[in-house]
């Protein structure tokens, strides 16, 4: 018989000592037994978010390093990449963490986080510490993501698409890009017909977020792509439309005609 184990739990005293494990093979001075201990008595009570903000400040504190030597650090043990598009709230968890210290510690060192969240993303996701930086750095960062979106890792592909999604899961809610629903429209373009289907699913879910704000905009655009792509893109274009359908909205009950002729 299988049980099943609520995420939360994995983020206690036993991933302070995997943390403490593999920092102190990189830095020995790192204070395992404090930080074990002091994550140990803080995380009861606490849910998900609040353990990995806690156990987060307490790496931080415990590591002791400026952030430019932290991340050195840190990104040594970040392990192998995930080689599957599956896997990076299980196997890569433990980098839940790391992720945030990223986020919340490393707002002023624009080069240095974003090539951490390129990596991180390879073994866990940075869909969520990307979104300050968006925040901070708007330009700059689409700048990025025109290149990340060539990339040869879908883990990186999809980071494009699910890390400026306006109504990500988990996350603060963010306006379109440069105030500019095209502008989203733009990389999801370049993604839409991605030869993996875990991308494309992050494709689809971008635009039914999109036209739970900007309908007009994201049926225009529908349609443009399913005259473009055909039945390349119909999964995708579906799964994008699906809460105007489910609304029986009229454009979005003519394009799902369209593709089912």
């Amino acid at each position: 018989m299988s049980y099943y184990i609520p995420l939360k739990d994995y983020f206690d005293r036993n991933l302070a000592q995997l943390l403490s494990k593999k920092i102190t093979a990189i830095y020995p001075d790192f204070p395992s037994d404090s930080f074990i201990i002091r994550v140990g008595e803080q995380v009861e009570g606490l849910e998900l978010k609040r353990r990995v903000e806690m156990i987060t400040l307490e790496f931080h504190k415990a590591l002791n390093l400026p952030y430019e030597e932290a991340i050195q650090v840190i990104k040594q043990i970040l392990g192998p990449e995930n080689e599957a598009e599956q896997g990076m709230f299980t196997n890569g968890y433990y980098l839940m963490p790391i992720a945030h210290y990223v986020e919340r510690f490393g707002l002023d060192h624009f080069d240095l986080s974003m090539d951490a969240l390129y990596e991180i993303t390879k073994r866990h996701t940075s869909e969520y510490a990307i979104r300050p930086f968006l925040n901070k750095y708007e330009r700059n960062v689409i700048e990025i993501l025109n290149y990340w979106i060539k990339d040869r890792n879908p883990h990186v592909r999809r980071l494009v698409s699910e890390g400026t999604r306006p109504r990500l899961p988990w996350a603060k809610h963010i306006d379109v890009l440069c105030g500019d629903t095209y502008m989203n429209l733009g990389l999801l373009e370049k993604l839409i017909t991605d030869n993996s289907p875990y991308v494309r699913k992050s494709v689809g879910n971008h635009i039914n977020d999109l036209s739970k704000i900007h309908p007009d905009e994201v049926l225009e655009w529908a349609k443009i792509m399913y005259t473009l792509h055909g039945s390349g893109v119909e999964w995708v274009v579906k799964r994008g439309l699906r809460s105007l359908i489910t609304d029986k909205n009229p454009d979005a009950m003519e394009i799902l005609v369209m593709m089912e002729e």
